[in-house]
C-alpha cells in the first residue's frame, strides 16, 4: 500500500488485530500454565482446540445447542480431558528428569488427535453457521464482527478467572508455588501431581474456550491446531513465558502484527512477520515483554 490510510481504517485494523489475536492469547494461556509446572511446551495444544471446535459443531448440528450456550459444557469437558491426559500419558513421564519425552509424548498426542479427527469428521474444511455468523457491531464507522466480538469477551473471561484463581486460591498459590520451584514446593507439601494435572485441566479448560471462539470464528480442519500452537507458542514467547495476562497481550501484540501486515504489505508475508517478531523477542528480551529479566545465577 503507498497510499496514507485514514484514522478510520486505523482503527479498524487496530479492533480486527485486537479481536483475532485474542483468540492466540486465551491458547497462550493454557500453554504459560503448562509449561510453568511441567517445564512443558504442549505442542498438542492447537489440535485440542480444533478438537474442541468439532465437539461445539457436534452439538450443534445433533442436538441444536448454540455454540455460545455450549461454553459451560466444551470447559467442563476439557477440564475432565485435560486431567485424565495427565494421569494416562504425562505422570509418569513428569517424574523423569529427561524433559524430551514429555514433548515426545505430546506431539505423538497431536498426531493422534488430528487423525483421529480425520477418520471421524473427515479431512474436508468445517464450520458453524448461526443465525448471527454474518452479524456485526457498528460504532463510530468501526464495524466489529460479533462472533469474534464474543470470542474477545470470552478470552478476557477466561483470562481474569485463571488470575483470580491463582492469586486468591489456595490451590491457585500452590500451582504458582510449584512453578516457581517445584522441589521447594514439594517439601512444603504440595504434591506435583496433583499441580500438573490442575494445570493441564486448566489448560485445556481454556483449548475447550479457544474451540467455541474458534467454531464460530474460522472455517477449520483437522490439521489447522498446528497452527493454532504456533502462533500460541509465538503469543507466549511475546507476553513472557509463566505470565497469564503477558500471555494474552501478546497474543493480542501477533494480532495486531499480522491486521497491519495483511493491510500494508501482503497476506502472505502475516506469518513471516509473525515469526520474524517471535525471533527477535526470544534473541533481544528471552523473558518475554512483560515479564522481569531472568536472574543471572
Amino acid at each position: 500500500m503507498t497510499e496514507i490510510p485514514s484514522l478510520q481504517v486505523l482503527l479498524q485494523l487496530t479492533v480486527n488485530g485486537i479481536l483475532g489475536g485474542a483468540m492466540y492469547g486465551v491458547a497462550a494461556v493454557g500453554l504459560s500454565l503448562i509449561f510453568g509446572t511441567m517445564r512443558l511446551i504442549f505442542l498438542a495444544q492447537g489440535a485440542m482446540i480444533i478438537l474442541a471446535a468439532y465437539f461445539v459443531r457436534a452439538l450443534f448440528q445433533g442436538l441444536g445447542i448454540d455454540p455460545f450456550l455450549s461454553l459451560p459444557i466444551v470447559i467442563t469437558v476439557g477440564a475432565g480431558v485435560g486431567w485424565l491426559i495427565y494421569q494416562g500419558l504425562f505422570r509418569r513421564a513428569a517424574a523423569m528428569e529427561d524433559r524430551n519425552v514429555s514433548l515426545l509424548i505430546a506431539v505423538g498426542l497431536m498426531f493422534l488427535v488430528q487423525n483421529l479427527m480425520t477418520v471421524i469428521w473427515g479431512g474436508n474444511t468445517a464450520g458453524v453457521v448461526t443465525s448471527y455468523t454474518a452479524s456485526g457491531i457498528g460504532a463510530f464507522g468501526i464495524r466489529m464482527s460479533f462472533t469474534r466480538s464474543i470470542g474477545f469477551l470470552i478470552a478476557i473471561a477466561g483470562t481474569a478467572l485463571v488470575m483470580l484463581f491463582l492469586k486468591k486460591t489456595l490451590v491457585g498459590k500452590a500451582v504458582r508455588a510449584a512453578s516457581e520451584d517445584m522441589t521447594s514446593a514439594a517439601l512444603l507439601g504440595i504434591s506435583p501431581h496433583r499441580v500438573n494435572a490442575i494445570a493441564f485441566s486448566i489448560g485445556l479448560a481454556l483449548a475447550g474456550a479457544a474451540g467455541v471462539a474458534v467454531a464460530t470464528t474460522f472455517p477449520f480442519n483437522p490439521f489447522a491446531g498446528f497452527v493454532f500452537s504456533l502462533k500460541a507458542l509465538v503469543a507466549l514467547a511475546i507476553g513472557g513465558i509463566g505470565n497469564v495476562a503477558g500471555a494474552l497481550a501478546g497474543g493480542i501484540i501477533l494480532g495486531l502484527i499480522e491486521a497491519y501486515v495483511q493491510y500494508f504489505i501482503s497476506g502472505g508475508w502475516t506469518n513471516a512477520f509473525g515469526y520474524g517478531v517471535f525471533l527477535l523477542v526470544l534473541m533481544l528480551k528471552p523473558e518475554g515483554l512483560f515479564s522481569r529479566p531472568y536472574k543471572k545465577a
